[in-house]
């Protein structure tokens, strides 16, 4: 056989033939394969990786007339291996071997060139041409809104149709593609910043209420929720699983005896806007079978009319503890009321755990309970464990769709820890912590054990948006309402790159309940110790790098519109601004960043909390702890450090925290003591707003 040949057998495989064999199958798995003559595919088979989606393989889209071509070249790509040959000089992502997603984007990646052919006039991929390969990636290039790395995943995908022709025992004869011979760079789109780097972070307006309502889920209403909800799953088995007797008819009559006598509202739920009784609670809590309970519910005319006279809620007995500002959050629980809240809990804990950890949602929704173990001793950190999916592979380099043991553990705040042991008390042991089966909280339960999708988690994280603005208003706390943000749906991918722009841009300051992003910082960086390339250093330093621009940028324009700079390191800023031109808007890449962090003299920090610029110069730095401290601790500015320049802004703004300081200590209730140290503030920021106006240094004055 050629060496180019994959040991494939020499028959089109029968319609009848399973697409997957069992050799192939990951542990665990016990379903049925698909058959090959089949119009959908399933890649559950060879899909070990809980967090993605579960991917069926159409066949319907295809033009009829090349269909079964594609068909037989992606049963090849399903069981057969590539010839090492191919592998040489190519990057890790194009193995021998693929994973279940892989193969999934790679057939609709056939399936759309195989759509634009068919109506190009092409019947046949015998008939596919090297210039049907040029046009196709000149209409790619054409598109708009297509970054440079999906036009690449394109083209590789038509270089393994190409590759997996040529194993065929029925080749096509496929051309090679003309980037394989000439460059895949000249097919591509100019190199500009794509995917996580341009992502949008969540604005502070959106992402502060936001962490505040998921933070007080987890820390003050999950006790509780889970409470309710345990007690609602008692009363749905005691209802599902009593018998019918007269014992049971009895305790019903006298409970509804009792609840028209006293004038009590009817225990009812809402359906599809309908208020109907709530049979499963009353079953429940009166022990009598659920069909005796529909029969005199929708039956019998007295407590039909009751029930639409008296429509009430279903209250569970479970006492409510967690408190807003020593306010109950919820005077009860409903019987129906508890899944809905379960699912807002769950949402919670996605949050906290994506916001606070840096973590990717693939990599959350991987985790198992289990994960985060208490440490061995006394000033330990805890620590999470993980699987990785996405670069998994095996002694041979093929992709290991089981996964592997992350090398090193992310870091876990004490939030986090918060979060994963509720969601502890969610899942079983071992299980995943966002389980599908274990989330829906008496909905629709998925029967594999995957878990959550990414869209399912996107519009739930809209829901708790709703759920909890309508808990603010309320509440009376409309400062707490989670406004819309600009940029749209806040969704499940934006956490991330959230967390690295308040890290770089708010480091002195609190987020939410007083979690330091300072610390965060520490915390972040230490769990990616080991894969700073796949991690979130890059993240850092890219934002941490606009921050330093932009600042640059600011400094620049006030220069130029006549404002003054004044504190022993003003001139070093000065130089710093007239280089802010080079930087403005083109920080897209870590490469980028790191030039400009690297370069001592642009070292410009804004520190809106101190209402000043730190001009960094290690040597001089008061606030610095240790030698290898490469950026300021913006927490703990130091009013004499030789560091510090102030400008206009800078001023203005020591005037207006003035002027608040005041008027807090005008009020009736404010002690003398603390408002004879109001006014000590007020006066002494408006000296420091006094002294930059008198030694401030404009460009005029520079020049004269």
């Amino acid at each position: 056989m050629n060496t180019l040949t994959a040991e494939v057998p020499l028959a089109v495989p029968a319609a009848d033939t399973p697409v997957i064999p069992e050799a192939l199958f990951v542990d665990g798995y016990t379903g049925q394969a698909s058959r090959y003559g089949e119009n959908a595919w399933s890649m559950d088979p060879i899909n070990a990786n809980p967090s993605t989606e579960r991917a069926r393989v159409l066949w319907k889209p295809f033009p009829a007339s090349m269909r079964e071509e594609f068909r037989y070249l992606a049963w090849l790509m399903i069981n057969t291996a590539l010839p090492d040959i191919f592998l040489e000089g190519r990057p890790p992502s194009m193995r021998t071997r693929q994973s279940a997603a892989t193969i999934y984007r790679t057939v609709l990646q056939w399936r759309r060139f195989a759509i634009w052919l068919h109506k190009s006039g092409v019947t046949s991929m015998m008939a596919c041409t090297d210039e049907h390969f040029r046009d196709y990636a000149l209409l790619l290039n054409r598109r708009q809104k297509i970054s440079r790395n999906t036009v690449s995943a394109e083209l590789v995908g038509l270089t393994r149709l190409w590759m997996f022709d040529r194993t065929s025992p029925f080749p096509l004869n496929i051309p090679e593609p003309p980037w394989e011979r000439e460059g895949i760079d000249d097919f591509l789109p100019s190199a500009s910043a794509g995917g996580e780097n341009l992502t949008e972070a969540i604005s502070p307006q959106t992402m502060g209420p936001l962490l505040i309502w998921a933070l007080r889920m987890v820390d003050d209403f999950a006790e509780d929720i889970l409470a309710a909800w345990s007690e609602s799953r008692e009363l749905t088995a005691a209802a599902k699983t009593a018998r019918r007797t007269k014992e049971g008819l009895a305790r019903l009559n006298t409970y509804f005896a009792e609840m028209a006598e006293q004038g009590r509202p009817m225990p009812t739920v809402n359906v599809n806007g309908r208020r109907l009784a709530a049979s499963l609670y009353i079953a429940g809590i009166t022990g009598s079978a659920l069909e005796q309970v529909t029969t005199a519910t929708s039956k019998r005319q007295r407590w039909k009319d009751y029930l639409a006279a008296h429509p009430g809620g279903c209250p569970l007995r479970s006492p409510v503890r967690g408190t807003v500002s020593e306010t109950r959050w919820t005077k009860g629980i409903d019987f129906d009321e508890a899944p809905l809240l379960m699912r807002h809990l769950g949402t919670a804990c996605f949050i906290v755990l994506t916001y606070l950890t840096g973590m990717r949602p693939g990599e959350v929704l991987g985790l198992r309970s289990g994960c985060c173990p208490d440490p061995d001793g006394p000033g330990q950190r805890h620590v999470i464990h993980g699987y990785v999916y996405k670069t998994a592979v095996d002694e041979d380099g093929n992709h290991l769709s089981t996964g592997e043991l992350r090398d090193v553990p992310w870091v876990a705040i004490a939030p986090v820890v918060s979060a994963i042991r509720v969601l502890e008390q969610i899942v079983p042991a071992g299980e995943l912590l966002f389980g599908s089966q274990f989330h829906q909280f008496g909905f629709f339960s998925h029967p594999t054990k995957v878990a959550l999708r990414a869209e399912t988690l996107r519009e739930r994280v809209e829901n708790f948006v709703e759920w909890a603005s309508q808990l603010a208003l309320r509440l009376d706390r409309p400062h707490e309402v989670i406004p819309p943000d600009p940029h749209g749906a806040i969704g499940t991918g934006r956490f991330r790159r959230t967390l690295a722009w308040h890290i770089a841009r708010r480091p002195g300051g609190l987020i939410a309940l007083a979690i330091q992003y300072g610390h965060m910082r520490t915390a972040v960086s230490a769990g990616y110790a080991s894969r700073s390339r796949d991690g979130i250093h890059d993240l850092l330093d890219i934002e941490t790098a606009r921050a330093t621009a932009d600042t640059l940028a600011t400094l620049a324009a006030d220069r130029a519109a006549g404002g003054g700079i004044s504190g022993p390191a003003a001139r070093r800023a000065v130089l710093a601004a007239g280089q802010a031109p080079a930087f403005e808007g083109v920080i897209f890449t870590a490469r980028q960043a790191r030039k400009l962090l690297t370069n001592p003299a642009l070292a410009v920090h804004d520190n809106s909390n101190a209402f000043l610029t730190c001009v960094y110069n290690p040597d001089k730095a008061l606030c610095r702890l240790r030698a290898s401290q490469s950026t300021p601790s913006l927490d703990r500015c130091v009013s004499t450090c030789a560091n510090i320049a102030r400008t206009d802004r800078h001023a203005a703004q020591l005037a207006l925290k003035a002027d608040e300081f005041d008027k807090q200590a005008v009020g009736e209730l404010v002690p003398q003591p603390l408002a004879e140290r109001l006014r000590s503030h007020a006066t002494r920021l408006r000296d420091l707003a006094a002294k930059h106006f008198r030694e401030r240094n404009t460009i005029s004055e520079a020049s004269t």
